[in-house]
This record gives C-alpha cells, sequence and structure tokens, in this order.
C-alpha cells in the first residue's frame, strides 16, 4: 500500500464510521515498533506501523486505523481522547475498532543489560542498563553496599 492508498483508507473509514472528515495527513512510520500507530496531539497526523499492515493483513490494520481516528475526532471536538476515557472506550466499541494491535516477533525493543552489580551483604544481584554510582546508591533489600561485577547473560 502506497501512501496514497493509506490517505484515501483513512479518509473513506472516517466518513463511513464517523461521519465526519479526516482533514490531515496519514502516513507510514517504519521506525513504530511496539504499536500499530500513533495520533499527533499538535499536527493532528496519524502515523501507522507497515509492518502490522504487513503482518496482520488489511482487516486488523483497518481496526488500526479506527483506533486512531477515535483519537483524532475525540480530541478535535474536545472530549476524552486518552485510552482510559470512557468517551473513547464507546466510541470504540461503536465503531469496531481494536483496543490493542498484535506483536510482531522480532520488532520489539530490546533492552539491552550492560552492568550488573551484586550486594555486599545479602548477594542480590540487581542488572541494570546503566551504570550507577556505587558510592551514592545502597541495596534496596537491606541497605549494603554494591559491588560492579562483569555481566553475565
Amino acid at each position: 500500500m502506497t501512501e496514497e492508498e493509506l490517505q484515501e483508507l483513512v479518509c473513506r473509514i472516517s466518513l463511513q464510521s464517523f461521519h465526519k472528515p479526516f482533514c490531515h495527513q496519514a502516513t507510514f512510520n517504519s521506525r513504530l515498533r511496539t504499536t500499530g500507530g500513533r495520533y499527533l496531539l499538535r499536527s493532528h497526523c496519524l502515523e501507522f506501523n507497515p509492518r502490522q499492515l504487513a503482518y496482520y493483513g488489511r482487516e486488523a490494520f483497518i481496526k488500526i486505523v479506527k483506533h486512531e481516528l477515535c483519537h483524532y475526532h475525540l480530541h478535535l471536538s474536545g472530549s476524552g481522547y486518552r485510552h482510559g476515557d470512557d468517551t473513547f472506550k464507546s466510541l470504540l466499541d461503536k465503531v469496531g475498532g481494536t483496543r490493542f494491535c498484535g506483536r510482531i516477533p522480532g520488532a520489539e525493543n530490546k533492552t539491552t543489560i550492560r552492568y550488573t552489580y551484586r550486594c555486599m551483604t545479602c548477594g542480590t544481584a540487581f542488572r541494570r542498563k546503566r551504570r550507577i554510582d556505587t558510592n551514592r546508591y545502597v541495596c534496596g533489600a537491606c541497605g549494603g553496599r554494591l559491588q560492579a561485577e562483569p555481566f553475565k547473560k
């Protein structure tokens, strides 16, 4: 699907399901990893994950488009547009959008653990992505001193 076809699809779904026009831009964003799409509050544009369309197909993708259009139309009307708002939930049920999108295998953000610290008193191990100052921080379990050790997976 091209960007022009995506724009036409979003405009058509907006008119059919919401009876309101979509007057902004819809694009693909290949940098999206764990989400099917997103609504940009300041520009009112919609971005979609092209991997969702490729992996799950057109039917699931249309539900993602409806989800993002719920954010769009509710925000522009001044209603509650967030996931936890009752207006968002009821509109999403009414138009048949999906609350969550499926996970794409291998597309998750992989957190890399680089540092391991062990308490010198109780032996509890702490794995961290960032380095911490062992002079400043202590064990959360017993308050003992921490010692850096080589990382082992």
